[in-house]
């Protein structure tokens, strides 16, 4: 037999069937509010594991563009090697490019992404004592960015790759001169639909600015487990990066919980009347 709680000692048990059924209605309508931020809550997370699991968009054959122009640091060359080793775990097809004035391709696409092992030794700034990677003597001053990007799309083209993209990791620094024709290349690749990501190394403000408006914000992406050496991408992604969605849901999930303690932990008793003499 069930035990019952304390209770309250009533000759009027009628008087409290209106706070009764008041009470019942604000708890189903709190508790299916609060289902209802854990489901998009829930939904939000599994948004976001999906957009973190790699640096090439799904499916696609990518061409890594890689800038290793003078300006590129230490930091950055580390930042490179994660992203390669990211390319080379998730084993799918690539065609590398590398540029500083004039680009070079390294690899066609459709590129087992394993071959891209023996480069990881090369990616190495140059400093007294080690030996130069086989296409810095032919790199002079004056970026540009263009070429490399025009040179994997032609590659994509030549290939006849429909599902194809462009990683292009740079410092975004490229030559005055280079602007306009920039522009037109990353025109010609949206028309053609063909996707373009960056891995950001150490940007300055104006390159994050002209890669912004030329691909938008959401064009950022940092390899996974890339530590320290994505520290300047991540702070370019830091406002747009933050899971807004999932903050509201969680904010809207707590003050559920609050509205619940307040107003619905316990049965409402109507006042009782006092009388005057």
């Amino acid at each position: 037999m069930r035990r019952r709680g304390p209770a309250v000692d009533t000759h009027d048990a009628a008087a409290l069937a209106a706070a009764t059924r008041r009470t019942r209605l604000v708890h189903a309508l709190l508790a299916a509010a609060a289902l209802l931020a854990l489901a998009g809550a829930a939904v939000s997370v599994r948004g976001l594991a999906v957009r973190e699991r790699s640096v090439l968009p799904a499916g696609s054959t990518g061409v890594l563009v890689v800038d290793l122009s003078l300006s590129i640091a230490d930091a950055d060359y580390r930042l490179i090697r994660r992203g390669f080793e990211r390319v080379i775990a998730d084993d799918g097809r690539i065609g590398l490019v590398v540029f500083s004035d004039v680009a070079y391709e390294l690899l066609p696409p459709g590129t087992p992404a394993r071959e891209l092992e023996p480069f990881l030794r090369l990616l190495v700034p140059a400093r007294k004592g080690r030996p130069p990677n086989p296409w810095a003597q032919t790199f002079r001053s004056g970026t540009r960015i263009s070429t490399a990007l025009a040179l994997g799309g032609r590659m994509l083209e030549r290939e006849r790759v429909d599902n194809g993209s462009i990683l292009l990791f740079s410092d975004l620094q490229t030559a005055p001169e280079d602007v306009r024709p920039l522009a037109r290349t990353v025109a010609s690749l949206k028309e053609r639909d063909v996707p373009v990501r960056i891995v950001a190394l150490s940007p300055l403000i104006d390159g994050r600015r002209l890669f912004e408006g030329l691909l938008g914000p959401d064009a950022y992406t940092v390899p996974p487990d890339a530590g320290d050496e994505g520290a300047a991408t991540l702070r370019t992604e830091s406002a747009r990066g933050v899971p807004l969605a999932l903050l509201a849901l969680a904010l809207l999930l707590f003050a559920v919980l609050a509205a619940y303690e307040r107003f619905a932990a316990s049965l409402a008793l109507p006042r009782p009347k006092v009388e005057h003499a």
